[in-house]
């Protein structure tokens, strides 16, 4: 179809506007050939008629895209490719969508936002990383992948090109491109090279960049950072050149513009001690930082900024001093600035030397102030025959100081950027390298100079190389789909640079002017009009002779001349770089001392003829223009050799305003850097392309029936192309795509939307059609039935009377006779037919089951003869071999309970020696106690007549001391207290209290008294403890009988008793040894007395005291020492202790209450013993009950003994030794009988020795109190021996609890035995029975000669264990077998699962009954270590860490199961019960189990998400599961740029399903928890949403109405799945809301405030950033849609402005929910399992 054809009525064309560029208009009447006027509608409603140049053919305005189109990510996806279309798609992708990036072809045009966007974290990194260029929305992400990809597919370095105007985003564009790639390359060395090389920025951004008044953070530098790789691709090194850096900024400023960064972050830190040496002053105060008034940015810390360059400066390895050189030459360059030069009259000026700012500069630099001072002011001429020294005038001499910083800068300059290359130098080989490019754009300002000039001049050479670069990628893809190659007229500024780099051009002109001393700015123009006056592209300006103007491809410029020659030069007094040279600062030394060696390298140092005179050579140092051509055609060089990669960054307002779009300024830049030019050529030939499948999807609607019935779906968009497009011109077929040329697209689009509508126009037809039937036959049908109504009512009132009615009430009375007639007849031929046809049936029936009885009754007595016979047989089997059993386990069990009886005889016996002895003891302190009790009542008797004497002689001194006694009363509680620690000023004041002992004898009554009372007391206790005692030696003699008959009973069990009886006679010989325990009493009663004596010193010592604190303030001093007598050591006894301190008369009534306090602690003692007492018979009553639990167990063996005497007959021998027996504990009985008649001797006579002594000491009025401590002495002695019986009680228990552990170890071993005896028996039995069956095959082959098989009679079960016992030395091959050679393909299906986890399992047990810790640890270790070392060798394989996952899991449920705690055992039978482990606690092993448990699934979730990730955004965002709603829309350059053409996999939901399936069906198959399912099943479903809500967010062209309708499918599709599989309640779809929600979000209407609140309610999974997102990618896919209006997402965003939240636009799809391994009891019992042959495990034995 003709473009002219376009024009027609309601569609819309661009037009000329002074203020946008371009308005859109819309046409109101079609257009005709030779029409002057088209008549249009603009968008204000004005009518406009814009006129027509009638030339041919005509030149009419621009068509505009249809808005299906505007807005899409690849601008070379419009249908009409022009400037006004770039321009509108742009800024309605920058203003209403907020996206940033929008592709031109090979071009990421990347528009500066100004303001901070969440799109560059490292969830975006990883999104783009590995995807294809066009499957995602623009991004400079995408650019860095390509370019990283492109240099691994293809082995070639890569450049990307990053230009644009100052302060449009061209160094953070860069900054981005690279930290992509140290994200994605890390180098794994513990250098961190990536780390390095962003290190680098912050650096060039402090010495290389500054404010001005288009951008705050301006690059006044070019910039080419190599960054190297390696042959794996990772970052190893990088090298960086910079081009042409703005010196004249170093002392000069614009207004409103700044210094470089360095300046002030220095400033700003001058008050820090590593400064104070530098002597910084405020910026304002430097003349080189205050020139452009502003030294402030806002929303800058320069203090901050000066941490963040120093950090990088150390990340670098630039150490301190270095750093402080850098500095010092920056402060030095600030004080320079500030140096005053003064005129001095006649072209003179001078510097006075006590100015602050020149002693501190040449402090710092290490320079002559004098030499300095002189040369500033002072220039040397040499002449042919002389040298002369001419001053120069103050101008002069400025210049010749701000030439000496930019100078000392430069070098600065370079010396960094030379130490960050060796700090980021490549260790070893480069492989490749991909080149970051941050250069100047195209700049035209009102007054352009050199700068702009050699600006200028290297983008033509840029835009040249991407003219070509253009130019080759579209032959390229034009023949590789074999399309027809016409050559396409593009524009070439070959001109433009020969007219600058050329012989005789404007740089060769420039540099032979400069070679002249008196050469001016005036000469050097005047040439350039001479030479190239007659060039098209050099122009001289009309209005000025200082000026020339060049026609760039961008725009032309006017350059003014004046500086030019200066600035190339770049001149420095030879004089000032000989001082700089001898500075003794060698850092700065240095910097000329390396240009003084690249100018002899470069050329022939010239030297005067007279000898000492150092001649001017300018003549030898390059120009700038030669440097700057010579490293841009390096650079050139360097580019043609990669693959480059172009981003262009545009400016939208000189504002800085985010999200402002100045449409002139766009425009402006984009003509600028080569986008517009990239327009053009592809709008010459066939800018638009799709794929067969695209357009078959999209257009299908316009093919016919018989068309979209082809299977060839290429040659069905062939015949359908041919038949809509008459002109072939107009498209051409390639081998994957179609090329259709500029408005083609768009022709289609109508054609389809006039299809679509002619279809809405036809369904809303027939709808409305049939609404109206539907409508009209019901109103008809109503009026019919109203009609019927009313009718009937009217025939109703008309034929209504009397006799029509009794005429019908007749009829209706015959027809009611006749109709029950009738049916009377036919009820009774029914039932009469039933009742016939009933009889033959049950009979048949009848027949039948008597048939079917007689056959079960005739079966039935077959089965019973049969069944008897068997059984019979089987019986008489069973008997024989039960029979031989019992036998033989009757005989093993009579010998083990012999053998035990023995051993708790021996032990009974001990017990009760140890018995007959505590209680001769308690016999002997009982009867000793009896005779105490009778002197304590001889003793009581005196004590009391005393007592009253005591008490008549205190009634006279009571009234007297009645005063004296309330004081002391007070005073008692602090005397005790202070009691014992006073015990050496009581000694000191004895020999006082001795002297007041005058009363004895009363006292001695009073304590005679006392004492009675105590020992009455006692003495009722003992009487009471006495009897207590005398009955349990009552019960332990009835004990003891009973013990006897026990024994004795025994004694007829077992032949060895006999033994046991001569071992119990020699423990009662022991016997006669109690009286040396007499003598032991003894013994330790005259130790007793002498602690006595000890006590009573002690108590001597106490009383001084006491008499000292008492009596002090009474008596005097002379008389309180005479109170002790001298000879101390006389007095030890308490009795005279007591006298003396009661002969004290001013003392009484303390003694007296001393006495009662005496008395309750006698009482306390008592009841004490009390206690004591009844904890023994306590203990008696155990040791009772623990003899007739001992009797229980003889008796039960007495019962056993007899009944296998009744019923084996095999031992008679047993009643010889029973007889035998009997008569032995006849002589046991007698023999014990005179044993204890002689202890009862023997304690008569202790007790009457006792009596005597006792006497004798009642007669010894000193020795009373001997008596008293004797008393406590054997009290003490009995707690004692309560003791001593408690802790032979202790021994008891420990014993009882020994001999319990024996006898169950015992127990086992004759388990374990018996289990072996029967094995045994049973194997032999076996070999008979088989023996025998062999020889009845051989006589039945002897006599039939046919050989017939005899089945084996089937073997008794056996009852295992459940362990698996090897031995240690096989602990290698069950772990190379079990674990390390095991294969779950060829193993699982022949097992059951969890199999390896119960093998290991039964041998871990096996090691704890062994008791064995070596060995279980050894164990566990190497099943840990085995497992690990599967898992280390095959971890990306699936299936084994599916297999091995559960398998420990299994493996931990077991040693939880089998741990003996409660809490795992709830669920246990009684067998497993009996299986727990025994011996070892293995809960450490079990941690180790679970740590290594979480590493095998991490590991097995990391291989599921690496083979379901490539199938996500394929199967659940791209895949149409839903035919017919197409959501395709047409594709630019990007999507063919990736140089891939090869089918790939197509992925679907299905494929997406069936992946999930295969997982599921391997743990299944792998008998894993279903637990762990379902938390393997929860992440991959959070793995499945997250990756493809990170992709719709990252991908406009997703975000349509069809797309959420499509995802939504998708989704109900793993609902399904989660149902089949039973999984509803793993809470994976939980994981899906936010895609869910994203995807509802997508179909919901978006125009109203009811549909934001909506939004606002129900996407609650998905946080404000995200929601707006997806509202300003919404794209129409129709033109029925509509786009989402600012205003309505505004809305939103106030409704959702106070959610609380992640602001993340990404969703971490490397989150991992915490694994959790839930205790899972198991059913499996251990002893039924059995070990295949497979697993080559024959040398463990099941016990």
């Amino acid at each position: 179809m003709a473009l002219l054809e376009l024009y027609t009525e309601y569609n819309r064309v661009w037009i000329p506007d002074a203020e946008h560029v371009w308005k859109s208009a819309e046409i109101t009447r079609d257009f005709h050939s030779g029409d002057n006027v088209l008549q249009l509608l603009l968008e204000d409603g004005t009518e406009y008629h814009h006129p027509i140049d009638p030339s041919d053919p005509p030149k009419l305005p621009p068509l505009r895209n249809p808005d299906i189109l505007v807005g899409e990510n690849d601008l070379t996806a419009l249908s009409y490719l022009h400037e006004p279309a770039v321009l509108h798609n742009l800024k309605v992708r920058f203003v209403e969508s907020k996206i940033i990036y929008t592709y031109c072809g090979i071009i990421l045009v990347a528009v500066n936002p100004y303001k901070q966007l969440p799109i560059y974290g490292d969830a975006i990194i990883h999104a783009y990383s590995g995807q294809n260029m066009g499957d995602m929305d623009p991004h400079i992400f995408a650019v860095a992948e390509e370019a990283y990809k492109q240099m691994a597919r293809n082995h070639k370095n890569q450049s990307i090109i990053v230009s644009g105007e100052s302060g449009a985003g061209k160094t953070v564009s860069a900054r981005y491109a690279m930290r992509y790639f140290a994200v994605v390359s890390k180098s794994g060395s513990k250098t961190r090279v990536e780390d390095k090389v962003l290190a680098s920025n912050p650096i060039t951004e402090a010495i290389g960049n500054a404010k001005t008044t288009r951008n705050d953070n301006s690059s006044r530098f070019g910039k080419y950072t190599e960054i190297s790789f390696d042959k794996r691709y990772r970052i190893i090194g990088a090298n960086m050149r910079t081009y042409l850096l703005e010196k004249s900024r170093v002392v000069f400023q614009a207004d409103n513009e700044r210094n470089y960064h360095i300046f002030y972050q220095m400033c700003s830190c001058a008050d820090l001690p590593e400064f104070k040496n530098l002597r910084l002053l405020s910026a304002e105060n430097f003349r080189y930082t205050c020139m452009g008034g502003d030294i402030t940015i806002e929303g800058v810390d320069d203090k901050k900024d000066m941490e963040e360059t120093q950090r990088t400066f150390s990340l670098l390895g630039l150490k301190e001093d270095f750093q402080a050189d850098v500095f010092k030459v920056l402060a030095a360059i600030l004080h320079l600035g500030n140096v005053e030069i003064r005129n001095s009259g006649d072209d003179k000026s001078s510097v006075p030397l006590s100015d602050p700012h020149l002693a501190v500069f040449c402090e710092l630099l290490g320079v002559s102030v004098e030499g300095l001072v002189r040369w500033l002011c002072h220039r040397r001429i040499v002449l042919v025959a002389e040298t002369v020294v001419k001053p120069v005038p103050k101008e002069r001499a400025v210049n010749a100081r701000d030439a000496l910083a930019k100078q000392i800068y430069a070098h600065l300059f370079d010396c960094v950027i030379n130490r960050i290359n060796t700090a980021l130098k490549v260790p070893g080989k480069q492989h490749a390298f991909i080149g970051v490019l941050d250069i100047y754009g195209f700049e035209t300002f009102d007054i352009n100079s050199f700068e702009q000039f050699c600006i200028n001049y290297a983008n033509e050479k840029l835009q040249q190389q991407f003219n070509l670069h253009v130019f080759k990628l579209e032959q390229e893809e034009y023949m590789k789909e074999d399309i027809p190659w016409t050559l396409i007229d593009f524009y070439d500024n070959q001109p433009v640079i020969d007219l600058i780099e050329a012989k005789m051009g404007i740089l060769d002109l420039l540099d032979e002017e400069c070679l002249f001393p008196q050469g001016t700015d005036q000469s050097w123009l005047q040439k350039l009009y001479n030479y190239l006056e007659t060039n098209a592209l050099f122009e001289k300006p009309r209005l000025s002779n200082e000026a020339f103007v060049i026609q760039h491809f961008a725009d032309k410029v006017e350059y003014q001349c004046r500086g030019f020659l200066e600035k190339n030069r770049d001149a420095l007094y030879e004089e000032l770089v000989d001082i700089m040279r001898d500075s003794k600062f060698p850092f700065l030394a240095n910097f000329f001392q390396e240009e003084d060696n690249t100018v002899n390298s470069k050329g022939v140092k010239v030297r005067p003829a007279r000898p000492g005179v150092k001649p001017a050579n300018k003549q030898l140092r390059t120009s700038v223009g030669d440097k700057f051509r010579s490293s841009l055609s390096l650079l050139m060089e360097t580019l043609n050799a990669t693959t480059p990669h172009y981003v262009r960054c545009i400016k939208p307002n000189d504002e800085k305003l985010p999200f402002e779009y100045d449409s002139r300024r766009v425009v402006q830049q984009l003509r600028a850097c080569g986008v517009l030019e990239t327009i053009r050529i592809s709008a010459q030939s066939y800018p638009s392309r799709w794929t067969y499948i695209e357009f078959y999807s999209r257009y299908s609607i316009l093919m016919s029936p018989q068309e979209a019935d082809l299977n060839d779906k290429k040659q069905t968009c062939k015949n359908v192309l041919s038949r809509l497009i008459q002109d072939s011109n107009q498209y051409k077929f390639g081998r994957t795509k179609i090329f259709f040329r500029a408005g083609q697209v768009a022709y289609l689009e109508k054609l389809r939307l006039d299809r679509l509508r002619g279809a809405c126009i036809t369904i809303q037809k027939h709808v409305r059609g049939w609404s109206r039937r539907r409508k009209y036959l019901r109103m008809r049908e109503a009026a019919i039935i109203l009609q019927q109504y009313i009718r009937g009512k009217r025939t109703i009132r008309k034929t209504v009377s009397a006799a029509t009615l009794k005429q019908g009430w007749a009829a209706i009375v015959i027809q009611r006779h006749w109709r029950g007639y009738r049916m009377r007849q036919i009820y009774q031929l029914v039932r009469l037919a039933s009742i016939t046809i009933q009889a033959f049936t049950r009979g048949w029936m009848a027949r039948k089951r008597y048939k079917k009885m007689m056959e079960e009754h005739k079966v039935l007595v077959l089965q019973k003869y049969a069944r008897a016979w068997l059984a019979r047989r089987r019986f008489q089997t069973m008997r024989r071999l039960v029979l031989n059993v019992q036998l033989s386990y009757r005989v093993q069990q009579l010998r083990k309970k012999i053998e035990e009886q023995n051993k708790e005889n021996c032990g009974l016996v001990e017990r009760l020696t140890s018995l007959a002895n505590t209680h001769s003891q308690t016999v002997d302190r009982l009867q000793s106690l009896e005779t105490q009790m009778e002197k304590v009542i001889n003793q009581k008797a005196s004590v009391e007549s005393r007592e009253k004497k005591v008490k008549e002689d205190a009634s006279l001194t009571i009234a007297q001391l009645q005063r004296g006694i309330d004081a002391v009363n007070l005073e008692k509680q602090n005397m005790e207290k202070k009691f014992e620690a006073s015990t050496k000023e009581v000694k000191e004041s004895f020999d006082q209290i001795k002297r007041s002992l005058l009363e004895e004898k009363e006292n001695e009554a009073r304590l005679r008294k006392i004492a009675e009372n105590n020992i009455e007391i006692q003495r009722q206790d003992h009487e009471k403890e006495v009897e207590t005692l005398k009955e349990e030696i009552k019960r332990l003699k009835e004990e003891r009988v009973s013990l006897r008959r026990q024994i004795e009973e025994g004694g007829l069990v077992n032949s060895d008793l006999q033994e046991q009886v001569i071992q119990l006679t020699k423990h009662v010989k022991a016997i006669p040894e109690l009286r040396r325990d007499l003598n032991n009493l003894q013994n330790q009663r005259n130790n007793i007395d002498r602690q006595m004596k000890e006590q009573s010193e002690q108590g001597r010592a106490k009383l001084n005291e006491i008499t000292r604190q008492l009596l002090g303030g009474v008596v005097e001093e002379e008389v309180l020492l005479g109170l002790t007598p001298d000879d101390s050591e006389k007095i030890y006894e308490v009795e005279d202790l007591l006298a003396g301190f009661e002969g004290l008369q001013k003392a009484t009534r303390i003694l007296e209450n001393y006495q009662k306090e005496q008395k309750e602690s006698y009482e306390t003692q008592v009841e004490g013993l009390k206690l004591k007492a009844d904890h023994l018979q306590n203990e008696n009553s155990k040791l009772q009950n623990l003899f007739q639990e001992k009797s229980n167990v003889n008796e039960n063996i007495r019962q056993e003994v007899s009944r296998l005497s009744s019923e084996n007959t095999v031992i008679p021998e047993l009643k010889l030794q029973v007889s035998e027996l009997q008569r032995q504990k006849q002589e046991l009985e007698i023999h014990v009988d005179e044993k204890n008649k002689e202890l009862a001797e023997k304690t008569e006579e202790i007790n009457n020795i006792l009596q005597r002594k006792i006497k004798e000491e009642s007669s010894q009025r000193r020795h009373f109190q001997e008596k008293a401590e004797e008393l406590e002495e054997v009290k003490r002695e009995l707690q004692a021996r309560v003791e001593d019986l408690e802790e032979e009680n202790d021994h008891l228990k420990r014993q009882q609890l020994m001999e319990s552990e024996a006898k169950i170890k015992l127990r086992h071993e004759t388990s374990r035995l018996t289990a072996e005896n029967m094995d045994f028996e049973e194997q032999l039995d076996q070999k008979d029975r088989l023996i025998r069956k062999l020889q009845n095959q051989i006589k039945s082959l002897e006599t039939s000669q046919k050989g017939r098989g005899v089945t084996p009679s089937p073997a008794i079960p056996k009852d295992y264990l459940g362990m698996l016992e090897y031995k240690r030395e096989d602990e290698p091959r069950l772990i190379q077998n079990i674990i390390l050679d095991l294969k779950p393909k060829g193993v699982v299906v022949n097992m059951i699962p969890g199999l390896p986890a119960y093998i290991l399992f039964m041998c871990v047990r096996h090691a704890d009954y062994l008791n064995d810790e070596a060995k279980l640890k050894s164990l566990m270790n190497a099943i840990i270590g085995g497992v690990k070392k599967v898992i280390m060798s095959y971890h990306k394989d699936f299936e084994l860490l599916s297999f091995w996952l559960s398998n420990m899991y299994q493996l931990l449920n077991c040693l939880k199961q089998y741990s003996g705690e409660e809490e795992f055992m709830k669920q246990n039978t009684p067998r497993q019960k009996k299986n727990c482990l025994q011996n070892f606690d293995l809960s450490e092993h079990r941690q180790i189990l679970s740590d290594l448990a979480i590493h095998i699934y991490h590991q097995f979730i990391t291989i599921m998400e690496k083979s379901l990730t490539p199938a996500i955004v394929p199967g659940i965002l791209e895949h149409e599961s839903l035919q017919g709603i197409s959501s395709m829309k047409p594709t630019g350059f990007r999507k063919r740029s990736n140089s891939i053409y090869e089918d790939s996999e197509a992925y679907t939901v299905s494929s997406v399903i069936q992946q999930l399936s295969f997982f599921h069906s391997t743990m299944t198959q792998h008998g894993m928890e279903q637990v762990l399912i379902k938390q393997a099943v929860k992440q991959l479903f959070f793995l499945v949403g997250a990756t493809t809500l990170n992709n719709i967010m990252l991908r406009k062209d997703m975000c349509s109405c069809r797309k959420g309708m499509q995802i939504r499918c998708n989704i109900s599709y793993l609902e399904e799945w989660l149902k089949e599989k039973e999984l509803q309640n793993s809470n994976a779809i939980d994981t899906l809301k936010p895609l869910t929600q994203a995807a509802w979000l997508l179909q919901v209407n978006k125009s109203t405030d009811d549909d934001a609140k909506e939004i606002a309610e129900k996407c609650t999974e998905l946080n404000p950033v995200q929601i707006v997102k997806i509202l300003n990618s919404y794209t129409p896919i129709d033109d029925f849609e509509k786009r989402v209006s600012s205003s309505f997402v505004r809305k939103v965003q106030s409704l959702l402005q106070h959610r609380e939240g992640s602001t993340q636009l990404m969703l971490d799809a490397d989150y991992r929910f915490q694994v959790t391994f839930p205790f899972c009891s198991s059913s499996q019992a251990l002893e039924l399992l059995q070990v295949p042959n497979s697993l080559h495990l024959g040398f463990l034995t099941r016990i």
